[in-house]
């Protein structure tokens, strides 16, 4: 299985230039960048032997590089695990050897804090996304994909749900603890349950904080250590022209709906149905967070919310068009269902929108799209929106 995994295709394309390509753990940043440049001289940092090497004398990589003067690229994983040597790497470049750099990385806090000359400079940054429905193709399954989430990580295993349950531990024992990021794991782990109730939800810092007993401050942080990892992302309100007075506060995501499930308790006091429909709305959250970043034309990821709670759960905004979807975790389509993409539409005639729900029909009502939820996230493809 995890060879058939990994031989799919995924969307992203290589720039030219030097890039970082920057995932999660578990997105599949090796096998895809092994598939890609099989040529390679790779330096894999989270080898302990090579940390130690390079970590004693970055220069070293100088003359790893000197030693193979027919190499053309060189990858460098998990750069995060050492700042230092993209100074090494910047004298390089500037050397004009002919030589492409590639940095793989599942963290920016150090790359963003280390200081200058890390992400920025001639290195563009790109990003790997769990899978989309689309690259799977035939193996995609809703209900597979609802309950595992879209990690290859996780789709190549033998034990799927075994390796789901063990992914927090890996964070929170070699970024968070090894890393020493929080002072205490314990209250960062109730953090992380505290914080899954807010899963496809507006963020409201206050009440996480009450939930897991810290301060508001000490959850700030939190959050900005999960962004930072990659783990999670906010959506922001969608403002442009606006005619009515919105929301303020973004939703919050796990980048994953199996990492949701995997965080999230569920026992007699929890509604499957409320869990159900937050990991629908989050599977169509990081499809259409990929699709943004994989496509051409500048798209961004947005919801609609007004002061009167009337929303939309998201918005899609970029050179290709205006896009409004509500997500529905339901079989059918009731005339409430429509209300948001209705007034969204009053506002914004130009928008194409679209309701996704758990029905088999696709069929036009109102002037509004209602799509199967499987079908869309199968024709939801970098270059084309869903007709």
């Amino acid at each position: 299985m995890r060879r058939k995994i990994e031989s799919l295709p995924r969307y992203f394309i290589p720039p030219a230039d030097h890039f970082f390509l920057l995932g999660p753990r578990g997105t599949g940043k090796t096998w895809l960048t092994q598939r890609l440049f099989p040529q390679a001289l790779r330096v894999d940092l989270l080898e302990p032997e090579t940390l130690r090497s390079l970590s004693a004398r970055p220069e070293r990589l100088r003359e790893l590089i000197g030693a193979r003067p027919e190499v053309r690229q060189v990858i460098i994983d998990e750069v995060q695990k050492l700042p230092a040597l993209l100074e090494v790497v910047h004298l390089l470049i500037e050397a004009k050897q002919g030589v492409q750099f590639i940095f793989t990385g599942s963290s920016v806090r150090k790359l963003r804090r280390g200081g200058v000359n890390l992400l920025g400079g001639p290195a563009v940054q790109k990003s790997l996304y769990p899978f989309m429905a689309a690259e799977l193709g035939p193996q995609f399954n809703l209900e597979e994909a609802l309950r595992l989430g879209m990690l290859p990580i996780v789709r190549g295993g033998k034990a799927p749900e075994e390796i789901l349950r063990a992914y927090n531990g890996l964070y929170l024992r070699e970024e968070v603890q090894m890393e020493g990021l929080v002072r205490n794991v314990g209250n960062f782990s109730r953090f992380l349950e505290a914080i899954s109730f807010s899963q496809a939800a507006v963020l409201n810092l206050a009440n996480v904080a009450r939930e897991c007993h810290v301060n508001r401050k000490t959850v700030e942080g939190y959050l900005e250590i999960l962004e930072d990892l990659l783990l999670a992302f906010r959506v922001p309100v969608f403002t442009r022209r606006a005619q009515r007075e919105l929301a303020v506060h973004p939703k919050f995501f796990f980048f994953d709906a199996g990492v949701f499930r995997a965080n999230r308790p569920s026992g007699p006091l929890d509604a499957p149905t409320a869990i159900d429909g937050a990991a629908l709305e989050s599977l169509v959250a990081q499809h259409l967070r990929a699709w943004c970043d994989y496509s051409d034309g500048n798209h961004q990821l947005y919801y609609w919310q007004t002061r009167s709670k009337v929303e939309v759960d998201f918005v899609v905004y970029g050179e290709d068009g205006l896009y409004a979807l509500e997500v529905k975790n339901a079989a059918q389509v009731r005339p409430e269902d429509l209300r948001g993409l209705k007034n969204f539409g009053e506002d914004f005639p130009e928008s194409r929108r679209l309701l996704i729900y758990r029905g088999r029909e696709r069929f036009l009502r109102d002037g509004i799209l209602c799509v199967p939820c499987e079908e869309f996230l199968l024709q939801l493809k970098p270059g084309g929106f869903p007709a």
